[in-house]
């Protein structure tokens, strides 16, 4: 009975879906010509100015990347004053960081009653801790830096003595050792790792 019923079912004829045809395209439409209201040219200016102050303050990635001039001699004066620049504001955002940081564990601290609760809070107050302080460290490495573009040691590999390049550099501003040096001693750091 059971074989008949499922027969049944299978003999169903199948419906067909209707295909839609593409429509034939259509002719463009026309752009409309917006007009813009005229704005004073020393208002724009004073809002660039701010604009990027305050960007600046807030990231060291805000500062545009060093373009050297043709000839330019590897680590010139104004080398030296982009890298300042950008080692100070990064100094800056970590110091932020790190102040909403405390602050944040002050007004926080109010101890739960569940074990549970606590436990979690103390484990979030941990991680922000150990984050706060490899930017500690982070703080001394930009002040090392700053320090050796002062003694003219800034942007030389400290174990070939080659020039560590700028790309390098913009992506990582305390850098050390060039990549090919930096890159040798992680293969040396792996082999006696296991």
């Amino acid at each position: 009975m059971a074989e008949k019923k499922a027969k049944k079912i299978t003999k169903k004829p199948l419906k067909k879906v209707p295909v839609k045809k593409a429509s034939p395209k259509k002719a463009p439409a026309k752009k409309v010509a917006i007009k813009k209201t005229p704005v004073k040219k020393t208002l724009k200016k004073n809002t660039k100015k701010v604009v990027k102050t305050n960007t600046i303050a807030n990231d060291k990635s805000k500062i545009a990347p060093y373009k050297p001039k043709k000839n330019e001699k590897y680590m010139s004066a104004a080398m030296k004053k982009h890298f300042i620049a950008v080692l100070l504001l990064w100094k800056e955002h970590l110091k932020e960081e790190m102040q909403k940081t405390f602050d944040h564990l002050r007004a926080k601290g109010e101890t739960y009653a569940d074990p549970i609760d606590r436990a979690s809070q103390e484990e979030e107050f941990a991680f922000e801790l150990r984050t706060r302080d490899r930017e500690r460290k982070l703080i001394n490495k930009i002040a090392i830096s700053i320090e050796q573009i002062k003694q003219d040691e800034y942007g030389w590999c400290e174990s070939c003595g080659d020039e560590i390049g700028i790309k390098r550099l913009e992506a990582r501003p305390t850098a050390t050792h060039c990549i090919d040096c930096k890159t040798l001693d992680e293969i040396k750091e792996k082999q006696l790792s296991g």
